[in-house]
């Protein structure tokens, strides 16, 4: 007879108790509803030019784990904008921490219609440090920018998610 160590399985007894106890007054949690999870992957996230807006379009296509086989129901257009601040300066007046802030204004548009159906804007900050060697100086740069797009990535997808989610119970 094989035994389950009880740490493997109390945590998934748990979580479906704890489930089935929340559902009872009325919760439903975000990705709950199949509309979210559809409604995310349906979405055609069209890209500006340059670095920053083609890792955002990057990591927005992950977060909304698009689906190429199905035609989009909507567009997302979006411009990016990309601020960078010395944060930390050296002895001898050089910087050597910076603060990445990426700023995406975006649309979503209805793909029939082309009526924008929700708009907002977005924004990501990040530190990283500058090293002397230049080539260590713009990967650290780059990397950032990377982050920077996960980030903003996320919460574009979580402020799209919660606006299904309401649509979906209208």
């Amino acid at each position: 007879m094989k035994r389950f160590p009880l740490s493997k399985t109390l945590p998934a007894a748990l979580m479906a108790v704890l489930a089935l106890g929340l559902s009872a007054c009325g919760f439903t949690p975000l990705y709950g509803p199949q509309t979210v999870t559809k409604g995310l992957s349906s979405i055609e996230v069209v890209a500006p030019p340059g670095r920053a807006g083609y890792l955002l379009r990057e990591k927005l296509d992950d977060a909304f784990a698009r689906d190429a086989t199905i035609l989009p129901t909507h567009r997302l257009v979006y411009v990016v904008s990309e601020q960078r601040y010395a944060r930390g300066v050296r002895v001898d007046n050089v910087a050597n921490r910076y603060e990445l802030n990426l700023t995406a204004s975006w649309r979503l548009m209805d793909s029939k219609t082309g009526q924008a159906v929700k708009s907002g804007t977005t924004s990501a900050a990040v530190t990283y440090d500058s090293a002397d060697q230049p080539y260590a100086s713009i990967a650290a740069q780059q990397e950032s920018q990377e982050r920077a797009a996960t980030e903003l990535a996320r919460r574009i997808q979580l402020e799209l998610a919660a606006w299904l989610a309401g649509s979906a119970k209208s």
